[in-house]
């Protein structure tokens, strides 16, 4: 089924040659996507820039609620994708179809819920975040415009995941490539009002993310019910539970669980930098802009992974599938040191441009360097644990670790200790920084223990589901 697999005598130089040209090719275009959803990130930040940093504080922070819906997605859609590559795997085209049906069935009700959540509750969703009338005043705008988009952009995620799973990865890329680009020239249209577009500011960046969304899903559609290799077939969207349903919840439930737990703690995060300042809201919001340009391949690398180490388990081999595992924990590693390389080099371009064109306080100025610099090591334990948890254990249907990792390192040890240091000790808004940025490290001993019990290795399909 997979170009790996032709090579039956694992670790010879040419069986060596084939993973990581197999892994390349999965892992690129799945970096693109990444790397566009990073640069439209950047554009808008640099655009509302222009506007004032009201705008660019409350654009970062009502963003937490699109960042939620896409950690659920992405659990939703990892669990999709892996019970999708195994079945690949085993070559049973049908359940993998089904599979489909469900994830699109589930990611249309939690889409809906946050849909609706953000339409009638803007207000009290930004006073969680901030204390800033003026920026609690520009999300509502935002917030109301952009609700459209959770549900599509949920059901276009998890449609291109599966689609990645069963070696369609180009076609992944390629859609939501175009729908990012899409996205960045509509954001410039509204918010500078160029030829016939109002001068929207804020709204526009709102308006433009739900336009593109309603298009990335139009074309989603027509190419599902079109696919040759996969078929999208709304009978299995309805149909009733049975026990794939059940070891698709089995999977999607811890899966999301931990996506959102993760979700939430970030957000978190940023709402205690909310109620320390807006100055460092506004600093935060770059230095996230340059880690997601960072860290593009890593997570591209365990997306990959994902989806190689379930084909290769769906198919019996374990053995491979281990030794692939470990090669893919090197690629993490050195795509992690590349990642931070590229932060800290950037750095004196970034700070070059804020000092030239951007309208932000000196505060801004002095604190993005040194966040900056935390992010760069930072990456290297975001992309070890991305790796283990979203990539290595997943495949193998290991999801419940994962919950109760997040849920120790970052609700046990990072969100309490960064609350008391923040309201309590009153440490100042870098040190808060720095200390709420270290969950990745505390739990990474962990991770590669529980990596190394091998307790993930397992094929998880059935017959005749």
């Amino acid at each position: 089924m997979t170009q790996i697999t032709l090579f039956p005598e694992l670790g010879t130089p040419a069986e060596k040659k084939a993973f990581y040209k197999h892994a390349l090719k999965i892992t690129l275009p799945i970096a693109l996507q990444n790397f566009m959803d990073a640069a439209v990130s950047s554009a808008d930040i640099i655009m509302l820039s222009f506007v004032n940093q009201q705008a660019l504080a409350a654009s970062s922070l009502a963003g937490n609620v699109a960042f939620s819906v896409s950690n659920l997605m992405f659990g939703l859609s990892s669990a999709a994708a892996v019970m999708s590559a195994q079945y690949w795997g085993k070559g049973d085209r049908k359940t993998v179809e089904k599979v489909l049906g469900l994830s699109l069935k589930f990611a249309l009700i939690i889409g809906l819920f946050f849909t609706l959540a953000a339409g009638f509750f803007p207000g009290f969703i930004m006073s969680l975040f901030s204390n800033d009338q003026d920026v609690i005043q520009n999300g509502v705008i935002y917030l109301q415009a952009v609700c459209a988009s959770y549900v599509l952009g949920a059901l276009a995620q998890v449609y291109l995941s599966v689609m990645r799973s069963v070696g369609r990865v180009k076609m992944s890329a390629v859609v939501h490539s175009l729908a990012v680009a899409l996205n960045v020239l509509l954001n410039a249209c509204f918010i500078f009002g160029w030829g016939p577009f109002p001068e929207l500011g804020i709204l526009g960046v709102a308006l433009a993310t739900t336009i593109t969304r309603v298009i990335e899903v139009i074309i989603c559609t027509v190419d599902g019910f079109n696919c040759d290799i996969i078929r999208l077939k709304v009978k299995y969207m309805l149909q009733k539970a049975g026990q794939l349903t059940k070891d698709f919840l089995r999977m999607a439930v811890p899966a999301a669980g931990n996506d959102m737990v993760w979700g939430l703690a970030i957000s978190v995060y940023s709402a205690i930098l909310g109620h320390l300042s807006t100055d460092i809201v506004a600093a935060n919001s770059v230095a996230n802009v340059v880690r997601n340009f960072g860290t593009v391949v890593c997570f591209g690398t365990a997306s990959a992974a994902a989806i190689i180490l379930g084909q290769a388990m769906g198919d019996n081999k374990l053995k491979e599938a281990r030794a692939y595992a470990k090669r893919f924990i090197g690629m993490a590693v050195w795509t992690a040191l590349i990642g931070g390389g590229l932060i800290l080099l950037c750095s004196p371009l970034v700070m070059n441009f804020m000092h030239i064109y951007v309208t932000v306080t000196d505060v801004v100025k002095q604190e993005l360097p040194l966040m900056l610099f935390i992010n760069a090591y930072y990456v290297l334990g975001m992309s070890l644990n991305t790796m283990l948890i979203c990539g290595i254990f997943r495949s193998g249907g290991d999801v419940k670790y994962g919950l109760f990792c997040d849920l120790i390192a970052m609700w046990g040890y990072a969100v309490p200790i960064g609350l008391i240091c923040a309201f309590v000790l009153k440490l100042p808004e870098m040190w808060v920084y720095f200390i709420l940025y270290l969950d990745e490290f505390v739990k990474l001993p962990v991770n590669i223990w529980h990596y190394k019990k091998m307790t993930w290795l397992k094929n998880i399909t059935r017959d005749n589901v």
